[in-house]
């Protein structure tokens, strides 16, 4: 082996083996319990980011983990043409590099620059997702656009429409200026935003006084068509039904009475906007109100407005028109206000809402089963806090704009005949009308929301509607990795799609992930330069490093805090597990061979320690992966292998391992020692992968033992499962004692500044009886650990004079100090450290109390310094401590 571990030299070639030797192909004819996941889709916009690095790498710890302990386990991988995404940042690409826009190419002809950017970025993708280790199907790999998923995208759509369930119709919905395209609720994000309240006067006909309004936006009353307060508001009786005047349109608009009015909100006086304000657009309907559409899909003003505005964008507009309202005298006040404002969630652009034919899905009847779903406990959310908030969602569901202004996607399913007006609803392109043979067919120019080809992923990616033998095995799916931000987006309307189009719920857990961030809590992102490349932290750590680092840190659906540093974490934790499996085999001459199950008849008191510890790892681990408590999973592991394994087991084999005059004795060390190993490679192997089949390999050419190193490659290698009689709380207890005995006497070294060449003598004082004859039976080990050249372990010894003191379980714990330290160096040492620690805690202090370096350093800088200041506390303590013994000791 290796003196140290590369990642780099051995992470592609055992890639490529995997590949070769069809490991991560799941056989849809198996008779094994299938368990299945279908990846979330990454856009084909670009490269993945750390948040991908860790949705995927939950996914695979759970694949690996459900193939090795005996499932038929597939992960269906794929990606998503991301209509507006991609199409966006296509566009960009050609302005940028050609000048050109998209209408400049023509539709035809930038759909197939998209696809060159698809096929560019799709390969890029790919190839991340393998330099991670993900164990994805690859021959099942899908594309939202595929030809299959095309033809389910047809028919569902179809489907829905002859049941009622997708109509045409004008209606307000959200409208992207830049995009130019219709987005749904949940793509319009609100952002609180700090705006202004105008409030202006509206005359009256008469010209006898008029109705004051407030607004937050002043350039759409160029298209009101009422003015509207609350029939209950005493203020206004006298003035519902009579006739305003329009200010600057010279319109006349009545007054209504609609209960909808707030009539806390400004005046209680509202302006009625019925084409720019979904809620207008309601009072519209029910006053039998003409909506007057005075704004374009560019945001610039249109309709029937005064010529002098028309043209103008729309925040110019309102410029003007709130300084013409001033020059006419109807500006009353103008007002500081904090309000919620949507967003464009591609490009941030202020969303608008816009009056226009789009498609609608009608969600209540849909929402039905998967509400009941959750309702039923027939799925599970983790963590649980996020049933709450899908119910609500459900429970408060509104229609689906479907439909999307844009050229890169699936093309609404709709033709028009030329002819008679004929309207075509197909999954095939019809040759002719139906209604009069005409062949002057034209395809709606709309695409899909990009949400309704994914939303049909679980099943489609299957083969659906093909009774296919994958569909039949695998589906309905098992787990759903993905992240809150698209529990509706996605999450809810697959299991609204599963009920519909198979009548099942498409998977039963659904796990949801936090947020990737700095370590200054600000979201990680491209844009304010804070984001970390998963294939830069691979080529400096590897893969498993940075696989490991992310899940140990990440807590059940909580969010995530890195920075480059957090990495060392993995790859310190890997390098201890390479040097004691190197340590260990190195201790193999010639390939060794055993069968059978362990002699228990002949373990040692640590060997049936180890054994108890591991079982009882292995009961954590499995909990924790059950309850996908993954960061739970990783923290077991790392304490049983670095501390239990590393620290204390190999260390108490030792002996055992270097003598030559027993043959059977190192024999018995060197089999418990693979054993235990091999155990660990086996429950590590599903977090970290690439380690762990390295050092199978160098195992199994060192060691035969077909039961539990049972297959070439690990991946294959059946999962531990707790053997319960193997577990002993007894054994558990006393050598929690005999390690916090030797930890006590190494601690009272390290304070007094012992060097390690340096042996001590002991005095060891228990409590009981029974602790006194077990530490008596393990003295060797007290002394080899605790550096000592003797140790008296007995209940009547007397307490020593000049000792370092600890109390452990009971015992008194006495390491004579004389010959070991110059008492009068000592003194003046620790006096003099801790006056060191005294200047740099005042130093620490005074800039946490400094309000200016509070107000002006970054998060993280504060957060170290305030663990500078307790870190220097708590040594200050124990060094006065020490002192303080010192002093006392005769």
């Amino acid at each position: 082996m290796e003196k140290t571990y590369n990642p780099l030299d051995v992470e592609e070639t055992i890639y490529s083996r995997w590949l070769e030797n069809k490991l991560f192909a799941a056989d849809e004819n198996s008779s094994k319990e299938p368990y299945s996941i279908v990846i979330p889709p990454p856009n084909v916009t670009g490269i993945l980011h750390m948040g991908h690095a860790l949705n995927n790498t939950v996914q695979d710890i759970l694949i690996r983990w459900k193939r090795m302990s005996g499932c038929e386990a597939l992960w269906l991988p794929g990606t998503d043409h991301a209509g507006i995404a991609t199409q966006n940042v296509v566009e960009r690409q050609i302005a940028r590099t050609e000048h050109k826009t998209r209408h400049d190419l023509g539709r035809e002809q930038f759909i197939r620059r998209v696809w060159q950017w698809k096929e560019e970025y799709h390969a890029t993708i790919t190839g991340q997702l393998k330099k991670l280790g993900f164990s994805c199907d690859w021959n099942r790999e899908r594309f939202t656009m595929d030809d299959g998923l095309s033809r389910a995208v047809r028919k569902v759509f179809v489907s829905l429409y002859n049941d009622g369930l997708i109509y045409r119709g004008k209606y307000i919905i959200n409208w992207c200026p830049r995009c130019r395209t219709a987005l749904s609720d949940e793509e319009a994000e609100h952002q609180e935003t700090d705006g202004k309240l105008w409030y202006f006067r509206y005359p009256s006909q008469d010209g006898n006084g008029g109705v004051t309004v407030a607004t937050t936006r002043p350039e759409t009353m160029l298209g009101d068509t009422a003015i509207a307060v609350n029939p209950a508001d005493e203020r206004y009786a006298g003035l519902i039904g009579t006739t305003l005047v329009l200010p600057l349109a010279n319109r006349e608009i009545p007054v209504v009475a609609d209960d909808f009015v707030d009539r806390e909100f400004g005046t209680g006086a509202v302006k009625v906007t019925p084409a720019h304000d979904p809620n207008d657009f309601q009072m519209g309907l029910r006053h039998k109100m003409e909506p007057i559409v005075v704004m374009d899909e560019r945001g610039t003003m249109c309709g029937p407005i005064p010529d002098k505005y028309i043209g103008a964008d729309r925040f110019e507009c309102r410029k003007q028109v709130v300084h013409d309202l001033n020059e006419l005298g109807l500006v009353e006040k103008i007002t500081d206000h904090r309000h919620s404002v949507g967003h464009c969630y591609r490009c941030d652009t202020v969303v608008e809402p816009y009056y226009s034919d789009q498609w609608f899905v009608k969600m209540k009847p849909l929402a039905g089963p998967a509400l009941a779903a959750a309702k039923n406990n027939q799925i599970s959310f983790y963590p649980g806090r996020w049933e709450k908030t899908y119910i609500e969602w459900m429970e408060n569901i509104r229609d689906w704009c479907i439909s999307r202004q844009i050229w890169w996607g699936h093309r609404i399913p709709v033709w028009y005949c030329g002819e008679c007006g004929e309207m075509i609803v197909a999954e095939e392109t019809p040759a002719v009308c139906p209604r009069c043979t005409s062949r002057a067919l034209s395809q709606d120019e709309d695409v899909l929301d990009t949400w309704f080809s994914s939303w049909l992923w679980p099943f489609s990616t299957m083969d659906w509607p093909s009774k296919s033998r994958a569909l039949e095995k695998f589906y309905p799916t098992n787990t759903l990795v993905t992240a809150p931000e698209i529990l509706f987006f996605w999450v809810a309307r697959m299991i609204m799609a599963g009920y519909y189009c198979t009548g099942k719920l498409p998977f039963t857990n659904v796990v949801l992930h936090g947020t990737v961030r700095d370590k200054s809590g600000r979201k990680m992102s491209k844009s304010l330069g804070n984001a970390i490349d998963p294939l830069e932290i691979i080529k400096t750590f590897g893969a498993d490093s940075l696989r490991f680092s992310l899940i140990m840190i990440t807590a059940q659906g909580a969010d995530v805090y890195l920075g480059k540093d957090t990495f060392d974490i993995g790859r310190n934790f890997g390098n201890k597990l390479w040097n004691a499996s190197r340590f260990l085999l190195g201790n193999i001459q010639s390939p060794v061979e055993f069968s059978g199950p362990l002699p228990l008849d002949r373990l040692a008191p640590e060997d049936r320690w180890i054994l108890s510890r591991l079982n009882a790892s292995i009961i954590s681990i499995d909990s924790a992966l059950n309850n996908f408590r993954l960061n739970e999973t990783c923290r077991v592991l790392y304490d049983f292998t670095w501390h239990e394994f590393c620290d204390w087991y190999i260390e108490m084999k030792k002996s055992d391992l270097y003598q030559d005059d027993d043959e059977q004795r190192k024999l018995d060390a060197l089999r418990m020692c693979s054993f235990v190993l091999a155990h660990i490679l086996k429950l590590l192997h599903p977090v970290m992968p690439f380690i762990t089949e390295a050092l199978w390999g160098h195992l199994r050419q060192n060691v035969r033992w077909p039961e539990y190193i049972d297959h070439e490659f690990i991946m294959k290698a059946s999962f531990p499962t707790c053997e319960h009689r193997l577990i002993d709380d007894e054994t558990d207890r006393e050598f929690d004692v005999l390690k916090n005995v030797i930890t006590a006497l190494r601690t009272i070294r390290s304070e007094n500044n012992i060097p390690p060449d340096k042996k001590g003598i002991a005095v060891i004082i228990p409590e009981t009886r029974q602790t006194e004859e077990w530490l008596n039976t393990h003295s060797d080990m007290i002394t080899m650990f605790a550096r000592l050249s003797s140790a008296t372990i007995d209940r009547s010894a007397s307490k020593p004079s000049f000792a370092g003191q600890r109390v452990v379980n009971e015992c008194q714990i006495f390491l004579l100090l004389k010959g070991l330290i110059d008492k009068d160096v000592e003194i003046a040492r620790l006096t003099k450290e801790i006056a060191r620690l005294d200047a740099l805690t005042k130093g620490a202090a005074h800039r946490l109390e400094n309000q200016a370096f509070i107000n002006k350093a970054p998060a993280d800088v504060i957060e170290r310094e305030k663990e500078k200041y307790q870190s220097f506390l708590k040594t200050r303590g124990k060094l006065q401590k020490s002192l303080e013994s010192m002093k006392a000791a005769s």
